[in-house]
């Protein structure tokens, strides 16, 4: 997978996700980070790429030219033309299944806007999908694209491996993850649970689906209603739903 970032912080990018399982994936030629700074593609002597907005307002707006430029040498170093994800506030909320849709693409450019945004011109002709990672607003989309390019990496093959594997993970399966335990066995007077010290792994895992279903319930219920349950499992949903209603 090779994520290219059209951006006016190219070292945020290219630091931010340069620890850990994305450093060794990129170290290992599973994946590739590049980051494009727009203001190399401004036409103004001072680099500037924004401007202020027609028929007024706060704060300034960037301009299509440099975006639209920078866009086109990501797509000439790429070869054809891939998805754009425009990182906005306006877009669609990122879940895990967008992560795992993506997961599939050879090549993502993935559009970082500053300031008060981007000219609409610009983002009609070049933007395949606008992605939101929380309905909350920063200053630009740096932070929100290494989201993205983080949650998607740990799903190509080979980028995690095997005590890593993302398969248990919340939302992996519709429902949030069970409590993990490590050494010591007791930490201030707090027990392990006795089913995970015994060895038996049905009892484990019988007992890992109980906590998942149990932890959704109580932390985000709305999750259920797409989860794959047991009519057991949904008794002991309903359960803990009646519970909270009556407290």
């Amino acid at each position: 997978m090779n994520f290219c970032v059209l951006t006016l912080f190219p070292e945020m990018i290219e630091k931010g996700l340069d620890f850990s399982v994305i450093k060794r994936a990129s170290d290992n030629g599973i994946i590739s980070i590049r980051a494009i700074d727009i203001r190399d593609f401004s036409k103004d002597k001072h680099k500037h790429v924004d401007d202020y907005p027609y028929g007024g307002g706060a704060g300034m707006v960037m301009q299509p030219q440099p975006v639209y430029d920078a866009y086109e040498a990501a797509v000439r170093q790429i070869g054809r033309i891939p998805r754009v994800l425009y990182m906005t506030p306006q877009g669609r909320k990122f879940t895990q299944e967008d992560a795992e849709e993506l997961s599939k693409e050879k090549e993502l450019i993935i559009l970082c806007g500053h300031y008060e945004g981007i000219d609409e011109r610009v983002i009609e002709e070049i933007v395949t999908d606008e992605i939101s990672v929380g309905d909350f607003i920063l200053t630009g989309g740096e932070l929100a694209a290494m989201v993205v390019i983080d949650s998607i990496s740990r799903l190509i093959p080979g980028v995690l491996n095997k005590e890593e594997s993302y398969m248990e993970e919340s939302f992996s399966n519709g429902l949030l993850e069970y409590p993990q335990y490590t050494r010591p066995p007791v930490f201030h007077e707090k027990e392990v649970p006795e089913v995970l010290l015994s060895g038996h792994h049905k009892k484990i895992e019988q007992w890992r689906r109980e906590q998942s279903v149990i932890r959704t319930a109580e932390k985000r219920p709305e999750l259920l209603k797409d989860a794959n349950l047991t009519d057991k499992e949904k008794r002991l949903a309903e359960k803990i739903e009646r519970n909270r209603s009556e407290e």
